[in-house]
């Protein structure tokens, strides 16, 4: 018996910003738009790095120095296109051998942007796949992710 395949999560949010712009602060302002609450780390958050090109690392770094690594960049294409590597397991811990993916495109639309974010391969989640979509689904998720990003590129 094979499993059903899990649809990916997909979400999409228009902002006011040229993708330029978008880009940027979605990658480079995480800080910013990320919720303290969303962390893996022992110590609340500092800084979320996303370090800027294929193979750099996506990770938070606490107030107390720590670091605790999410992923990685896979594809690196400003102002349009971002791939990640999303390699935090459903116990919410980093895997370096574990991996899901999250595209995240950045379309110009009129005098803004329309960006659209894809997280691909939740099966990889096997047993746990399903509770994970909803999770990455819910209000909490990658929705309202988007959404505090949106009010900082506003």
């Amino acid at each position: 018996m094979t499993e059903a395949k899990i649809a990916p999560v997909r979400k999409t949010i228009r902002v006011s910003a040229p993708p330029e712009r978008a880009f940027e602060i979605f990658t480079s302002g995480m800080t910013r738009w990320w919720p303290k609450g969303h962390s893996i780390n022992k110590s609340p958050i500092q800084a979320i790095v996303m370090e800027g090109k294929p193979g750099g690392r996506l990770f938070e770094r606490g107030e107390d120095g720590s670091v605790c690594q999410w992923g990685k960049v896979l594809e690196w294409e400003p102002p349009g296109r971002l791939l990640l590597a999303w390699q935090l397991t459903q116990e919410w811990k980093f895997d370096p051998d574990f991996q899901t993916e999250v595209e995240v495109l950045f379309i110009a639309d009129g005098a803004g942007t329309r960006v659209e974010l894809e997280h691909r391969n939740l099966d990889r989640y096997a047993a746990s796949a399903a509770d994970m979509w909803k999770a990455f689904d819910s209000p909490g998720g990658w929705m309202g992710l988007l959404e505090s990003f949106a009010k900082l590129a506003a």
